[in-house]
């Protein structure tokens, strides 16, 4: 099965599905060693790794493509991704969908903010017309070739309009065809009980750092029957918080010793960057062509002399 089915049928099995979120190809690596079903890439996370700034929507639909293509490339599992406006216009956002579908993403989901996008927590935020976000949505319905890549509809409406012009949208977004839709803000317990209420499955709740403290639990979320929970930024944060502590001790103490601690073993390391494999595949090219080399030496008559 591949990916796309299989991040389908992710979304229609019984339970919660956790989807931490990924914010290179080595950390998606680490999540499926784990054992994690399927990941999330965001342009939160994104953005914060690849320009070290905040979200504020100035990378572009390249660097996303180029960035989520080495993280599916890394991992085998679904890899599940921000789009976030769709880069522009319904040209772009056809050209988004071919180049995310080279990339190798399981889905992806498109916002209804005004380009350039925002990280959904941060201030200045606006949206477009609903009329607008069902135009980017019909463009990228329009340009997928594979039927099972996963297309949502985000909106941000609920912080900027109201929170029945949000679910409003989603509807509209639903009718449009999109495989689901996302009122985004929606963190309470009693916002996603609501949700459950007024819009089909699946949905995907996000908790997410930039939102501040979470304010429902796992157990929460399984029990009202929510499909699948993101963590977009955990492993970013993780990472920060590692490097910086390791950095710190070694400025603070002078010694690597006091760094040690911090880090993984070396084996470790190379089994996460699957070494072993690597090392196996090289030995296997170089004794093949040495093999193929003594054949043809064998077989061609020696010089007369």
């Amino acid at each position: 099965m591949n990916v796309r089915k299989r991040w389908r049928e992710l979304l229609k099995a019984p339970g919660l599905t956790l989807v931490p979120g990924a914010y290179d190809a080595l950390s998606a690596r680490i999540i499926e060693a784990q054992g994690f079903d399927a990941i999330v890439g965001g342009g939160y996370a994104a953005v914060g790794s690849l320009l070290a700034e905040p979200d504020g929507g100035q990378s572009n639909v390249r660097d996303y493509g180029d960035h989520y293509a080495r993280m599916c490339d890394a991992v085998d599992i679904p890899v599940y991704v921000d789009a976030d406006t769709g880069f522009g216009g319904v040209h772009n956002v056809r050209r988004m969908v071919r180049i995310f579908e080279r990339a190798g993403v399981a889905g992806l989901f498109i916002s209804d903010q005004v380009f350039p996008n925002r990280c959904g927590y941060m201030p200045g935020k606006s949206v477009v017309s609903a009329e607008e976000m069902l135009a980017r949505l019909n463009a990228a319905l329009d340009a997928r070739t594979d039927p099972d890549m996963f297309i949502v509809a985000r909106t941000d409406a609920k912080q900027i309009i109201s929170p029945e012009e949000a679910l409003e949208r989603c509807h509209m977004a639903l009718e449009a065809g999109v495989d689901m839709a996302k009122p985004h803000g929606f963190d309470s317990l009693e916002d996603f009980e609501r949700v459950k209420r007024e819009l089909p499955p699946p949905y995907m709740a996000t908790l997410s750092h930039a939102a501040g403290k979470w304010a429902v639990t796992l157990d929460q979320l399984d029990r009202l029957g929510v499909t699948a929970v993101s963590f977009p930024s955990a492993a970013l944060f993780a990472a920060v918080g590692g490097v910086t502590r390791a950095m710190q001790a070694l400025k603070r103490e002078n010694s690597f010793n006091a760094v040690e601690k911090e880090l993984i073993p070396l084996d470790g390391y190379y089994d996460v960057v699957g070494f072993k494999k690597f090392n196996d595949l090289e030995r296997k090219y170089v004794e093949t062509g040495e093999k193929i080399a003594a054949k043809r030496r064998q077989k061609k008559p020696a010089a007369a002399e």
